[in-house]
């Protein structure tokens, strides 16, 4: 007769002789959780009268289906391409130049902001006065990221009047409240010894910050920082809806004359340059890595 196979040793959290629960012990304070999560939600959808089956009403579905049907075949002709090359290479110039305006201003702010920079904070507590630059710094960029670039866009369009301007400004000012903001999160949350070294030793601030956070930091700010840029691409969709300029401007256009051909070609580019946006993020985190 053949042998009867060997018991398997209980592991070792469950009590000798105990078998193995047969379903997840944990699952009646998950569901409780997630009760509660539902129950929290339920009114916030209230409020915002979330009402998803909407779209799937007869009606909605049919003028859905009819919009799509009109995104092929894409538009293609010369001209419209020809004005789509010029409206992509303008959103890029957009989105790049409000993205370094945006680290001219983040930098310098960083640095103020950035608690393991300052030599008072070397004894623990910082001095009265740095303190409160830093808190001012704070206050600063809280305002900038608080107030949505198309706000920032509706008010330079009335100042500089239509066009791309007003959108490199709108980008400017938001996005150098975000990347002061995380910039100084990814600095003090890197290895700081070397830093404290530099400046017990009489390294400057610009000294300590080049040669002691700057190294162990570069990959993920890099990597933000093009991630960034790709949110400003996408920004400068919504930015030409209120006459910034670029392709987003053309979009709005499109959209109200009903033309899908032209719509889903804009968009397709809108997709690639994201994508792109994405491969030299990658790239770059290789090359820093």
């Amino acid at each position: 007769m053949p042998s009867a196979p060997p018991l398997q040793p209980a592991p070792a959290h469950l009590p000798a002789g105990r078998a193995a629960p047969d379903r997840d012990p944990a699952w009646l304070g998950r569901l409780a959780w997630l009760s509660l999560c539902a129950v929290l939600l339920w009114p916030l959808g209230v409020a915002t009268e979330f009402r998803p089956w909407v779209l799937l009403e007869p009606d909605n579905l049919r003028m859905s289906g009819r919009f799509i049907a009109t995104f092929w075949p894409l538009a293609h002709d010369g001209e419209f391409l020809l004005m789509v090359a010029r409206e992509t290479w303008r959103t890029v110039a957009m989105a790049t130049a409000g993205i370094t305006l945006a680290l001219v201003l983040a930098v310098p702010l960083t640095l103020v902001n950035t608690r393991v920079l300052s030599v008072s904070a070397l004894s623990g507590r910082m001095a009265t006065l740095p303190a409160a630059v830093r808190q001012g710094v704070r206050w600063l960029l809280i305002v900038l990221r608080s107030i949505p670039e198309l706000v920032w866009a509706l008010v330079f369009v009335r100042v500089v009047g239509l066009g791309p301007t007003a959108g490199v400004l709108a980008i400017a000012l938001t996005y150098g409240g975000m990347l002061g903001k995380v910039y100084g999160e990814i600095l003090e949350s890197s290895e700081t010894h070397p830093t404290e070294t530099l400046l017990r030793n009489g390294s400057g601030r610009l000294q300590a910050f080049f040669y002691g956070l700057l190294p162990t930091s570069a990959a993920e700010l890099t990597s933000y920082t093009v991630y960034r840029w790709e949110c400003a691409i996408r920004s400068s969709v919504v930015l030409g809806f209120v006459g910034a300029g670029g392709l987003g401007q053309q979009l709005d256009n499109s959209m109200k004359m009903f033309n899908g051909g032209e719509v889903a070609a804009m968009l397709l580019v809108f997709m690639a340059l994201v994508a792109l946006a994405d491969r030299i993020s990658a790239w770059l985190r290789r090359a820093l890595g």
